[in-house]
């Protein structure tokens, strides 16, 4: 195994590349959202109706989440992490699951990549470090930009002790689902 690599046991749950193992980094702070928690926001979204075409995944980790979108249909999803060995590893799935040609990986901060990037995105994906008190700031500044518009979807997972608002911009809360400490939370 190469250095500063960990054995991965995440997989690409449906779609096109279901069955892929996805690599993870070996970064202390990164938390991987679980196949189980990943498939509950992915079955919340589909019973929904949610449009999941053009996706923003933001505190992309390794990308499982809006690779798991892609693998669903996306046409497009952007990735947003800062660790520069995240980045690398989200390549490397990309490249995996043969998905490089409909994504961009931005390897920067993304309280930055939100004034960068352009919308509207069907989806987005905010899965933040649990201890990321900026967090709350990002996704206020996001409910209230061009990145979002009608329509758009917005699940934010955070630990259970400390639940989301009710209300985000003109975003409402329209799910919210426990997996253990791991709380899902999603708008609309």
């Amino acid at each position: 195994m190469e250095p500063g690599r960990i054995a991965s046991t995440m997989r690409v749950i449906a779609g096109e590349a279901k069955g892929l193992r996805l690599k993870r980094p070996a970064v202390r702070h990164l938390r991987p959202t679980s196949d189980l928690v990943r498939g509950a926001i992915f079955d919340i979204l589909v019973s929904q109706g949610a449009d999941i075409s053009r996706v923003l995944d933001l505190y992309a980790g390794s990308g499982a989440l809006g690779i798991e979108a892609l693998s669903r249909g996306a046409h497009w999803c952007d990735f947003v992490e800062q660790d520069r060995a995240a980045c690398a590893i989200i390549r490397e799935n990309l490249a995996l699951a043969g998905f490089q040609k409909r994504a961009r990986v931005c390897c920067l901060l993304v309280e930055k990549a939100l004034g960068r990037l352009e919308g509207p995105y069907d989806l987005v994906l905010m899965d933040p470090p649990y201890e990321d008190e900026d967090a709350v700031a990002v996704a206020d500044r996001l409910a209230g930009s061009s990145l979002v518009g009608p329509g758009s979807t917005l699940v934010v997972e955070h630990p259970w002790r400390r639940l989301s608002a009710d209300q985000w911009g003109p975003f409402t809360l329209v799910s919210r689902k426990r997996h253990g400490d791991t709380g899902i939370s999603i708008y609309q």
